[in-house]
């Protein structure tokens, strides 16, 4: 048996306000729940993006399910599939929401990426799925 994929992907911000404008209205992504300072959930694709509070997440949860604790501090990744146009596209409306992009270059195997930072300082990543000769 081995997993057949990745259903939810993590990043920490203790700014969930903050957190919760760029994902959902910068990058467009769909709200899904948010539960106080604690956490704020969207919906990409068929996976999850969960945006945690680390400073409330390493606390145990006053909730009825025994979810573990957990945190980190500093800067996590994610990296969103996007398409050659798509991220040209992307390029130019992180540009016009002043948002600096890091890096924007193509991989020695073929594919191109960009990355830029979301204000809690993780690292984001637009790239095309073949740098992974995913396609």
């Amino acid at each position: 048996m081995k997993p057949s994929g990745i259903l939810e992907t993590v990043l920490y911000a203790e700014d969930l306000d903050v957190a919760q404008h760029f994902y959902g209205e910068l990058l467009k992504l769909d709200q899904i729940s948010r539960e106080g300072n604690r956490h704020v959930f969207f919906l990409c694709g068929n996976q999850m993006l969960l945006i945690f509070n680390p400073r409330e997440t390493e606390k145990r949860s006053s909730g009825k399910l025994p979810i573990p604790t957990h945190g980190a501090y500093g800067p996590g990744h994610v990296c969103f599939r996007a398409s050659s146009d798509e991220i040209e596209r992307w390029r130019q409306h992180l540009i016009d929401s002043a948002i600096e992009i890091e890096a924007d270059f193509e991989w020695p195997p073929g594919g191109r990426s960009i990355y830029f930072r979301d204000p809690a300082g993780n690292s984001v990543e637009f790239a095309e799925p073949r740098i992974w000769k995913l396609e």
